[in-house]
């Protein structure tokens, strides 16, 4: 799972790092100090939590959630009990008032983390023939596009799917599948290596040794996923 942290206090945000670094499987993309830094890093980064300090230094943390693009889950991070009702009517996760303890920030994080396992695609079911094939998403390598197919490679082989990329993006665990392309989806766990091409481009070379361009818009992504 992939975090955000807002907070123009240094201290906060260092403390909710460094609670985050004891898990497995969450981590900070970004820490801002002000809503501008918040808005333009959740919209590159597009994480799957954020935690947002209500008052920040150029704007609250509702004007945040106005002017992004995505719909992470949001869990407010406060010293006010005040704003909670206005909190919850912008769909916010939870709502933390400073000072909180570990626990209560532990149990904040493994409810997402429970939501987020629960959510997404586990087996994809593919006809073929007389027979129906139900692949396992972790067994998927990447997946190509191909008209109004996909094209879905495995260790066992290649197998064709009428689906779109789009719809696939959304049901796909974005913790393990990246976008890197509007034509390829990758399992991150699948890249062998990164191929530099001219011009400051990359290209993914997946395990069974094929390459996958990845996109000048996708590329600050995939990298922070790849790490």
């Amino acid at each position: 799972m992939r975090v955000i942290i807002v907070d123009d206090e240094h201290i906060a945000r260092t403390r909710i790092s460094n609670l985050i670094k004891k898990l497995d499987g969450v981590e900070v993309l970004a820490e801002c100090g002000n809503g501008q830094l918040a808005i333009k890093a959740i919209n590159d980064l597009q994480p799957d939590l954020v935690f947002l300090d209500i008052n920040i230094r150029d704007m609250d943390g509702f004007q945040v959630l106005e002017q992004i693009q995505t719909k992470p889950y949001i869990v407010f991070i406060t010293a006010h009990e005040d704003f909670a009702l206005k909190a919850f009517e912008y769909e916010a996760f939870d709502y933390l008032v400073k000072p909180f303890s570990e626990e209560r920030f532990y149990k904040t994080v493994n409810k997402v983390l429970k939501l987020e396992e629960s959510e997404h695609l586990k087996k994809i079911a593919i006809k073929q023939g007389h027979k129906t094939f139900l692949i396992p998403t972790e067994e998927i390598n990447y997946i190509l596009a191909s008209g109004v197919y996909v094209e879905i490679y495995t260790d066992k082989g290649k197998y064709v799917h009428r689906e779109t990329l789009n719809h696939l993006e959304q049901q796909l665990n974005p913790q393990y599948f990246v976008r890197v392309h509007r034509s390829a989806i990758v399992n991150i766990a699948a890249v062998k290596e990164l191929v530099h091409s001219e011009y400051s481009g990359v290209d993914a070379r997946m395990k069974d040794g094929v390459l996958v361009s990845v996109s000048k818009t996708q590329k600050k992504t995939f990298l922070s996923k790849i790490k």
